[in-house]
């Protein structure tokens, strides 16, 4: 059943309505005409979404995450655990996979699908081990020469006493370092929220994508209302000034490419959202695959330098 947000009140009326037409049985005609309606609504709200909007979009509950994207986007998964220091932490998620015929090892952040698996993956906010462990995966790929795709989706690295007592900024800057060292190509793709450093950690890639209505920023809306108007009640002022969405971060130069979603955003057909983000996956790594280590690494550098100079 789907979950309407705030904003489409109006489509889950017209929805409601042909559902209680169609459970009377005599008028299906007229139900169906209500889905045309509510179908064509739908398209014309999410054609002039604010960065609010958007921002919840990207936080929708049914939004697919690392575990639909992975089993829809690759074969031969064989998961990897552990950053070989402390633990494994399962807010980040990889291991060697294929896409297509090409192997590759992908790694990203696990939020979840249900309350249990949420609370345990941490709402994809991962500890220091879960960057060691990407920054093992990042090894590995270089050794063995084998192209790296990120799925990046976390409100932010986790800020508790625990993480911080384990070198969490020091676990960040060193997968991001990993991320620039590459000698292989890398592929960083924004399917939900990219909040902050935690995300930058496994999108510092050769080509950073986002899907039509992720968030990528320093800090979150809420957190940024909190800062400048001490109160969150003013996110949507935020979210309108950080330029947080895939539009305005393309125009800015923060990402190369935007994979639009499905009509109604991706949490209403995984399927299809699977199907272009694979489309894009493989033309970037096809396009990166003739380069060598040292122009990816100066192409790599050359992108993230650039950023902010007017």
């Amino acid at each position: 059943m789907t979950r309407y947000l705030p904003f489409e009140k109006p489509v889950e009326a017209l929805a409601a309505r042909a559902a209680a037409l169609r459970a009377g049985g005599t008028q299906a005609a007229e139900a169906a005409l209500l889905d045309e309606r509510a179908a064509r609504l739908l398209a014309d709200l999410y054609a002039r979404l604010s960065p609010w909007e958007r921002t919840l979009v990207a936080r929708h509950p049914d939004r697919p995450h690392f575990s639909h994207l992975a089993a829809g986007l690759f074969t031969d998964f064989v998961p990897l655990a552990g950053d070989r220091a402390f633990a494994d932490d399962p807010a980040i998620q990889g291991g060697l996979a294929r896409l297509g015929r090409r192997a590759v090892v992908v790694i990203g952040h696990a939020k979840g699908e249900d309350t249990a698996s949420r609370l345990a993956r941490n709402f994809g906010m991962a500890k220091p081990e879960g960057y060691r462990k990407a920054v093992r995966l990042l090894d590995l790929a270089d050794r063995f020469g084998l192209p790296v795709v990120t799925l990046v989706d976390t409100p932010g690295a986790f800020p508790g006493m625990e993480a911080e007592a384990r070198g969490q900024a020091e676990a960040i800057a060193r997968c991001t370092e990993r991320c620039l060292a590459l000698g292989v190509p890398m592929v960083a793709v924004i399917v939900g929220e990219g909040g902050s450093g935690g995300a930058v950690a496994l999108a510092a890639a050769n080509r950073v994508l986002m899907l039509e209505h992720a968030i990528y920023s320093v800090i979150s809306p809420e957190g940024c209302a909190s800062i400048l108007w001490r109160g969150a009640e003013r996110a949507a002022d935020a979210a309108e000034a950080m330029k947080i969405t895939a539009g305005d971060l393309l125009r800015l130069g923060v990402i190369h490419r935007i994979v639009y979603e499905p009509p109604g955003g991706a949490h209403r057909d995984h399927g299809e959202t699977v199907k272009r983000l694979s489309l894009a996956l493989r033309a970037e790594l096809d396009a990166l695959g003739a380069r060598s280590p040292d122009e990816l690494r100066h192409e790599r550098r050359l992108f993230f330098t650039r950023m902010g100079r007017v």
